[in-house]
């Protein structure tokens, strides 16, 4: 069972239904100690080869093996610009497949569904694709090119529909699921039970393993089109949490933060534009961070004439700042605010109109009257009065289905998961968790916070899983 339907989910269930890689014969990959590798077992599938000799060397934009390895192989120089073919030729062995089921609260997509549709991806566009569809392919068939080779949310929320449907994969999933818990029990306990499975009864996921003393039980519900909700329990030897982190936004816990006219996401700025609740002439906008939510809602606020207000802590010179790390011409817009943020502080006036930014500042309260007092890193406090406020600083996975919020789970167990800071701790080259067998995480539970880099982590997990169940070829 794999909670969330998002692209690791979705590029998963690709593999487990019997899509197995092979290095494509006569092909070249420009890495030539990897192209060595490949040439060493090319009737063995990718799935069966040890990935942890593959990856060895291989260096790139994340920190897993695995991650730059596949992506290596889908796209082999396309950091260098290039356009080389994938060196993948993909063979369906229906033989090889593993039952499973994704349960996702949206249409395949995840997240996807929940972003503007007209924002622009951060990502180049074919960082996007899935494997053995080309989303620049997909994109040709729309007759549409990608601006500046990047591409929208909704593109990308409709290519990740597309692809699950062409790939033959809707089988398999379940939408309009919530799971409310995940855990352990022993095999013999439920074997008398009967099974209660989601609508369109799947009865060869129960053939358990006779080896197996304990399988998880998922409990949840399933939305009915009446908006009815059907309680389901699931039993399965191994469960996949690739849920993602764009649940519940980081609030910055001040006086005032649950005020009416503080919101925690950029579609709140969205809405109040569409239905004139602020204008031109409206009080200015506070905009709290400095990620590229935030420079989003900056974007959107310039364009609508509206006048800003953007507090963040940290220097606008600072090495960790996001704008200090994308090149200039692939991101113009982002770059025009990072000039913004450098150019217009409160203490000089600088070219732009309807825009201060305050750097090195935090804020202290929210009050009833709309005025918000900041602090500098002085101490000294200034108040502005405000039309509404945006905190948008990030985002943590809400694993509220697990045994004390997955904390166990993470890196550092004493701290809550964070995609960036504390994910879970996980093998680098199976991604099942250290701490608790038959459990894996995907995507940026595990660290991995690009949909370039999540299907890194899929190949991982299904190569683990189909040793598991002995359908390794000899």
């Amino acid at each position: 069972v794999f909670l969330g339907n998002g692209p690791s989910g979705i590029c998963l269930s690709y593999l487990l239904s019997g899509n197995i890689p092979y290095f494509k014969r006569g092909s070249l990959h420009p890495h030539p100690i990897l192209q060595r590798k490949l040439e060493e077992a090319p009737d063995v599938s990718i799935l069966d080869q040890d990935l942890e000799y593959l990856s060895e060397g291989l260096e790139g934009r994340s920190h897993s093996p695995v991650a730059l390895l596949f992506d290596t192989l889908q796209r082999p120089d396309t950091d260098f610009g290039g356009t080389a073919e994938s060196v993948l030729t993909w063979w369906h062995e229906t033989n090889r497949a593993i039952p499973h089921l994704v349960l996702g609260r949206n249409a395949p997509g995840g997240a996807w569904h929940s972003i503007e549709g007209s924002m622009v991806t951060l990502s180049r566009g074919e960082w996007m694709g899935l494997p053995d569809l080309p989303f620049k392919d997909w994109l040709k068939q729309k007759r549409r090119g990608l601006r500046n080779n990047r591409a929208t949310a909704e593109d990308i929320a409709q290519y990740y529909q597309h692809y699950v449907m062409k790939k033959g994969l809707q089988k398999n999933f379940r939408c309009g699921t919530v799971v409310t818990s995940v855990r352990k029990v022993s095999a013999e306990s439920i074997s008398n039970h009967t099974q209660k499975d989601l609508p369109e009864n799947s009865d060869s996921l129960w053939n358990f393993n006779e080896k197996s003393a304990e399988v998880f039980q998922v409990d949840g519900f399933f939305k009915t089109v009446k908006g009815d909700k059907e309680p389901f329990s699931i039993y399965a030897e191994n469960v996949v949490l690739a849920t993602g982190t764009y649940d519940s936004p980081t609030w910055l816990g001040v006086k005032g933060e649950n005020l009416s006219y503080v919101h925690h996401q950029l579609s709140a700025l969205e809405e109040a534009v569409k239905n004139n609740s602020i204008g031109i002439m409206s009080d200015p906008v506070l905009i709290v961070g400095a990620g590229l939510t935030a420079a989003d809602a900056i974007l959107f606020a310039h364009h609508c004439n509206i006048p800003v207000i953007h507090v963040f802590r940290r220097q606008v010179s600072d090495p960790g700042l996001i704008f200090n790390q994308l090149p200039k011409m692939m991101y113009p817009e982002y770059h025009k605010v990072h000039q913004m943020m450098k150019e217009q502080s409160a203490a000089c006036a600088g070219p732009y109109e309807c825009y201060v930014s305050l750097p090195e500042h935090h804020v202290l309260s929210f009050g009833k009257d709309k005025k918000c007092i900041f602090q500098d890193k002085n101490g000294y406090q200034k108040v502005y009065k405000i039309s509404m406020a945006l905190v948008l600083t990030g985002s943590n996975p809400n694993l509220s289905f697990l045994p004390n919020n997955a904390i166990d789970l993470a890196m550092d167990s004493d701290q809550p998961v964070n995609p960036k800071r504390n994910p879970i701790d996980v093998d680098p080259f199976t991604y099942e968790c250290t701490q608790e067998k038959g459990l894996y995480a995907l995507g940026p539970l595990a660290g991995d916070n690009f949909v370039r880099f999540v299907q890194g982590g899929a190949l991982a997990v299904a190569s683990s899983l189909l040793k598991k169940a002995n359908k390794n070829p000899p």
